[in-house]
């Protein structure tokens, strides 16, 4: 009897280990679109050179902890838009040759401006996101929001899993040209004015509100209601755009 007691609470130790694995690797999981979106930033700022050769899909694949087809979509991505190209039995490099106005509208948009877009692009995201969402997408906007929660004094982890949030909701639409728009903000909220005005209004109130409206935006797609859903996005984003607007004028 106490043998099999023992057994089973082997059992019951490994079952609960499996569970916490499989919840941080659905904490962790990235889509293409994300990955795409981080090469994107690295081959537009510089930090991937024209003709650079790029990591071996297995070590991004590591890099980023996703498969190697996750990383394969990803490229295929940039591949369509002349980012890189793939050379046979040789690898795959960066094709971009930027001129001087080619980021220009990433040099220059403004926070406010950047603001302003996604009034007219996320509401109908939630629309989508309500039609097109499955249970596993529900799981990771989950897993999203108690990472967001547990971020309330860590602005720099926050930013990171906000941004993730975000992202995961035009990735369940599944259009790739909403992916591929959604990408071009990420570039814009990545440049030094929005990372200093994310940094003078990113605390702990203002954190606790914005994932009090974040569980709002995931209750109204779970509960199959896609005009509540924009409604609670379009009241996030007023809630960012006046915190912006306050830390402009300081």
């Amino acid at each position: 009897m106490l043998a099999l007691e023992a057994d089973l609470t082997i059992i019951g130790t490994n079952l609960v280990s499996q569970r916490l694995s499989m919840a941080t690797l659905k904490k962790n999981r990235v889509g293409s679109a994300y990955i795409a979106a981080q090469l994107r930033k690295d081959i537009i700022e510089g930090n991937l050179a024209p003709h650079e050769k790029l990591a071996p899909e297995r070590v991004l694949a590591e890099q980023f902890s996703v498969s190697r087809g996750t990383i394969r979509a990803a490229l295929k991505q940039l591949g369509s838009e002349n980012l890189i190209s793939a050379r046979k039995g040789s690898g795959t490099y960066v094709t971009r040759h930027d001129g001087p106005s080619d980021t220009k509208v990433f040099d220059e948009a403004r926070p406010l401006e950047l603001m302003d877009a996604r009034f007219a692009f996320e509401p109908h995201i939630c629309r989508l996101a309500v039609l097109n969402a499955r249970g596993s997408d529900l799981v990771e906007l989950e897993d999203l929001l108690t990472a967001m929660e547990a971020s309330v004094d860590d602005a720099s982890a926050f930013s990171v899993h906000d941004a993730r949030f975000h992202t995961k909701l035009v990735e369940i639409t599944g259009n790739p040209l909403l992916n591929w728009i959604s990408e071009q903000m990420s570039l814009v909220r990545s440049r030094r004015e929005w990372t200093k005005m994310r940094k003078l209004t990113l605390e702990g109130a203002i954190i606790t509100q914005y994932n009090a409206q974040h569980r709002a935006i995931v209750d109204a797609v779970r509960d199959r209601e896609p005009e509540q859903a924009a409604s609670m996005m379009k009241e996030h984003l007023e809630t960012a755009r006046l915190s912006l607007t306050r830390a402009a004028a300081t």
